[in-house]
């Protein structure tokens, strides 16, 4: 590759990163926290990223891009989005009909730290700093989530459930760069949201929520964080991160995990009037602490692999 082409597709990361955190900014919790006021969590999460598989997919195929893919490419982009949209999504949307939008943002800023165990149970080499990291993030956690801790403000169940969403996040984003995807991420976006789409409307049907369904008491602010959710949550937001995940490093793509929370708090607390406590300002500093380490810990290692080749070839 190219110095130029190197820098252009370097930009271009950079670019999709800020578009990216700019976006999950202004839907981390706020929209999401209305939405699941009047509307049922997993049914309007599956009809949210089926709609916007739906729209991407035409949007690509009015541009002529070709639609087919391989099982095997199929059976990829189906578990990602799955894990990341069904599972990951999917959970917070439950989970923040009990958990204030801000601190449900905190503990899945945890992503990070799931990842760098993740790749200690594939097997890969972990240093000690980075587990210190870990252990340092996942004592945050434990802050917000204890019942009991400082406060003991966040219900367990809730919390329960955004650890299950960030572990199964993590893992569709460990995965991603490891298993056999389409080629073109906007290709590979839309299968993951149409897949993820089907099973939160296919788990939305199974626990009676279809069933339930009263459009009668949807209320106008629901169903305008729904389709901001659609546009700027999945559309933008999600695509870029999927963008990113093939074509920067995930150390790059998880800084958005210790920027986010900071905001999501302090927009909760503003636009939702939910309180900051004693609890959430130590969470907080805690976990961001240590996810920044961890990714800027990353990101110096990576250096120093791509200086070492370099230095040997000199000598």
């Amino acid at each position: 590759m190219s110095a130029s082409s190197w820098t252009g597709r370097r930009r271009s990361a950079w670019k999709s990163l800020w578009l990216q955190n700019r976006s999950y900014e202004r839907t981390a919790g706020i929209s999401r926290g209305d939405a699941v006021q009047t509307l049922p969590p997993l049914f309007y999460s599956g009809v949210r990223f089926a709609i916007a598989g739906l729209i991407l997919a035409g949007w690509l195929a009015l541009r002529g891009v070709d639609l087919r893919i391989s099982r095997r490419e199929l059976g990829g982009a189906a578990a990602v989005g799955m894990l990341m949209l069904a599972g990951g999504n999917g959970l917070v949307s439950l989970a923040e009909r009990t958990v204030p939008s801000g601190v449900a943002a905190l503990i899945v800023a945890s992503i990070p730290l799931w990842i760098v165990v993740y790749r200690m149970i594939a097997g890969e080499r972990v240093g000690r700093d980075l587990l210190a990291g870990v252990l340092l993030g996942l004592v945050g956690v434990a802050v917000l989530v204890v019942p009991g801790g400082l406060n003991g403000t966040v219900d367990p169940v809730g919390a329960l459930m955004l650890f299950g969403a960030t572990l199964s996040w993590a893992l569709g984003t460990f995965l991603s760069p490891r298993v056999e995807t389409p080629r073109n991420a906007l290709v590979s976006t839309a299968y993951q949201m149409l897949a993820g789409g089907v099973v939160l409307v296919v788990a939305a049907v199974g626990n009676g929520e279809v069933a339930q369904l009263e459009p009668a008491t949807f209320s106008a602010r629901s169903l305008i964080a729904f389709a901001y959710l659609v546009v700027f949550g999945s559309l933008v937001a999600y695509t870029a991160y999927t963008w990113l995940l093939q074509n920067a490093s995930v150390s790059l793509v998880s800084t958005y995990a210790f920027v986010n929370p900071v905001v999501a708090v302090v927009l909760g607390a503003l636009i939702l009037s939910e309180p900051i406590t004693p609890t959430i300002v130590v969470g907080a500093a805690v976990i961001v602490v240590a996810v920044a380490f961890i990714v800027f810990r990353q990101n110096a290692a990576r250096r120093a692999e791509r200086i070492a080749p370099t230095a040997e070839a000199a000598d």
